[in-house]
C-alpha cells in the first residue's frame, strides 16, 4: 500500500529551480534513503513532505494535515532550558513514565534529568530519534541525522536506529551523503539528480 505519493512539478527559491518534475511513491513500512550531492533539493524534499513549505507547484498525498509527522533535523533541535524528559514529553506529548521507557530504549536511562548542554552531541541526537518516533508517526524523516559524529558513534547510531525502527516500524525516509549509511539503514535508495526527479533506484 503506498503511504506516500508525491508529486513536485517545480519548487523555487527565488528565480533558482530546486526541484523539478519530481515524482516519489513510498510504501507503507519502506525506508527510503534519499541521496545527491549538496544544494541538490533533499532537505527541501523532507520540508515539502512535512507541510513546512508549502510554496511549490505539485502535491503530496496524504496532505501533512491527514498524517503525524515525526522529524528529526540535521541539528537536535532539543529546548536548551528544560530537562531531557520535559523535552521528549512536551515535543511528543507522552507522560513521564513513557518518557523515562524511551531514555531506557535508547541506552539513557537515569539522564531524563539533566540539561541537553550535559549531554554529549550523539546522546543529544539519541534524544531527537526518541522525541520523533514518541510521536508514533505515520512518517519519519531523517535529516542526515549522524552528521558531525565521529565514526564510532555513528555506528552506534545506526545501530540504535535500527533497532527502534524494528521496534516501531514506520515510513522512512533518509536523507544521507553516505553510501554506506543509505545501503545499510534503507530498503531503496533514490538518487536526486540536478533539477530533476529521482534517478532510478539503486
Amino acid at each position: 500500500m503506498t503511504a506516500l505519493d508525491i508529486h513536485v512539478r517545480a519548487k523555487r527559491f527565488g528565480e533558482d529551480t530546486v526541484l523539478q518534475d519530481l515524482e516519489l511513491k513510498v510504501a507503507d513500512g519502506e525506508v527510503v534513503a534519499i541521496t545527491g550531492r549538496s544544494g541538490v533539493g533533499k532537505t527541501t524534499l523532507l520540508n515539502i513532505i512535512a507541510g513546512l513549505d508549502t510554496a511549490f507547484e505539485g502535491t503530496v498525498s496524504p496532505g501533512p494535515a491527514d498524517r503525524r509527522v515525526g522529524y528529526v533535523f540535521q541539528e537536535p533541535r532539543l529546548l536548551p532550558w528544560r530537562t531531557v524528559t520535559e523535552n521528549l514529553c512536551l515535543a511528543s506529548r507522552i507522560g513521564p513514565a513513557e518518557a523515562e521507557r524511551w531514555l531506557r530504549d535508547i541506552g539513557l536511562a537515569g539522564e531524563g534529568q539533566k540539561l541537553p548542554g550535559q549531554l554529549s552531541l550523539g546522546m543529544q541526537r539519541r534524544v531527537a530519534v526518541a522525541r520523533a518516533l514518541a510521536l508514533r508517526p505515520a512518517v519519519l524523516l531523517l535529516d542526515e541525522p549522524f552528521a558531525s559524529l565521529d565514526v564510532e558513534t555513528a555506528v552506534e547510531m545506526r545501530a540504535l536506529l535500527q533497532r527502534l525502527l524494528a521496534a516501531h516500524p514506520t515510513t522512512t525516509l533518509l536523507v544521507t551523503h553516505d553510501a554506506a549509511e543509505a545501503a545499510e539503514l534503507a530498503t531503496r535508495n533514490i538518487v536526486l539528480d540536478s533539477l530533476q526527479g529521482p534517478s532510478p533506484t539503486v
